[in-house]
């Protein structure tokens, strides 16, 4: 009887070779930032899905709520593929031993990461104030970027460090706050009142870009599937009418 089960089960995989292996799955992360805000809809109107079953696979995105966080999974092993920024993608993975590949090249910011403060008009305001940012990731290579464009170093101000998740929160509870952030956070401090953005990434135009990466050695069908899924966004949202209006 045994035997007969076995022989059915291998005619069964001859026949339907697929049916003899289980689907494989991939992990994707990404965490709220404008410029990859549409995975999060190629996840929710089914492209992601589409194109992962074209391929063959499937793909499961997580949002991460701490920028920083979601590198360190990535890096960790718990995702095969993470939205970040040039200089991050080189400051966590590469240096966790982690060979990576820009997939995609979503924007190069242009105005989307912004210093912002209150009571001070320029950079030059910034001298001796604690200023909130994610340390050592892309707001704090613009705070210097900043710094330096106007005569000063880091040891003119005091860094804190902050979490993407609650900059907005904090800066607005402090009377004297200056922090750096991207969007959507940066539009939430820039609508405070009081506030100025007194420096943006538009003043260092192709130096941040913001990226999907993904692990050099995750299979092609991966790569497809991410690839096909981002340019069928970019097409809805670019073409006119209706459908681009409701997808931005």
């Amino acid at each position: 009887m045994h035997k007969l089960i076995g022989l059915i089960a291998l005619l069964a995989a001859a026949v339907l070779p697929g049916a003899a292996l289980a689907q494989k799955s991939y992990d994707v992360c990404w965490s709220h930032y404008t410029g990859w805000e549409p995975w999060a809809y190629a996840d929710e109107k089914g492209l992601l899905t589409k194109w992962a079953g074209k391929n063959g696979i499937s793909v499961r995105l997580t949002l991460v709520n701490d920028y920083v966080e979601s590198i360190n999974l990535y890096t960790g092993g718990k995702f095969d593929a993470c939205a970040m920024t040039n200089m991050d993608a080189l400051t966590i993975p590469a240096v966790g031993g982690v060979d990576s590949t820009v997939l995609i090249v979503g924007d190069f910011s242009n105005g989307n990461d912004g210093i912002v403060l209150k009571n001070g008009k320029d950079v030059k305001a910034l001298k001796g104030r604690s200023v909130k940012l994610v340390e050592f990731t892309v707001s704090h290579y613009m705070l210097a970027r900043a710094l330096e464009m106007n005569g000063m170093t880091e040891k003119d101000i005091k860094v804190v460090n902050t979490s993407d998740a609650d900059i907005a929160a904090v800066f607005t509870s402090d009377a004297n706050a200056a922090a750096v952030t991207w969007n959507p956070p940066l539009q939430q401090v820039r609508n405070v009142k009081g506030a100025t953005m007194v420096f943006d990434s538009s003043k260092i135009p192709g130096e941040i870009m913001d990226l999907m990466v993904v692990k050099t050695k995750a299979p092609d069908t991966l790569k497809k599937a991410l690839a096909g899924a981002w340019y069928e966004v970019m097409k809805v949202m670019s073409d006119k009418g209706k459908g681009a209006n409701d997808a931005i």
